[in-house]
């Protein structure tokens, strides 16, 4: 049997800390190894065992690394779109709690009535949900959200993707 290519490893995901151990993003491990190799950063978890080598010695894949000095980010604004509205809702449908099936995109206070355009205003509805609230209120149409819709933080995004990516992040993700 080959051995796995080390330039499929080289891409795995890591979660990447502030130094007072914020999520700031996923990366590379191949970002995450420069960064351990020029000193910027330390690795927290390694990747259950697998091993970047060369001719002479092998290195820990890292799965979480924290930066060394504190780097102060600008708050990130998630862009209000269609798939990021379904991403926030866990592609369930804010009315019935469905998952499965096609998903639009619903405003709880309908354009008619002056509801706008924003995350505090659109949620994730099934086809049906949505064709039966029409264009009315969730109170007028009988309708009850699961939960109210709020403008989500980038942590919100990077738990969404950790969910399948690696176990080792939940406790830095606050997912425990």
């Amino acid at each position: 049997m080959p051995a796995p290519v080390n330039g499929s490893r080289i891409n795995r995901h890591v979660l990447m800390l502030n130094q007072n151990y914020e999520p700031l993003t996923i990366c590379s491990a191949r970002r995450a190894i420069v960064l351990l190799f020029q000193g910027k950063a330390e690795m927290i978890e390694t990747a259950d065992g697998l091993k970047l080598r060369t001719v002479t010695q092998a290195y820990s894949l890292p799965s979480v690394v924290r930066l060394w000095q504190y780097r102060r980010v600008p708050h990130k604004k998630i862009l209000l779109s269609r798939k990021n509205i379904i991403v926030r809702d866990n592609h369930q449908c804010q009315y019935c709690g469905i998952t499965k099936g096609e998903m639009t995109i619903d405003h709880v206070i309908p354009k008619r009535l002056n509801g706008a355009d924003t995350w505090e205003n659109m949620v994730c509805a099934c086809v049906r949900c949505n064709n039966r609230k029409s264009d009315h209120t969730p109170e007028q149409a009988g309708m009850k959200l699961l939960k109210k819709p709020k403008r989500p933080s980038h942590i919100t995004f990077i738990q969404r993707h950790a969910g399948a990516a690696d176990r080792r992040w939940r406790q830095y993700l606050f997912m425990d």
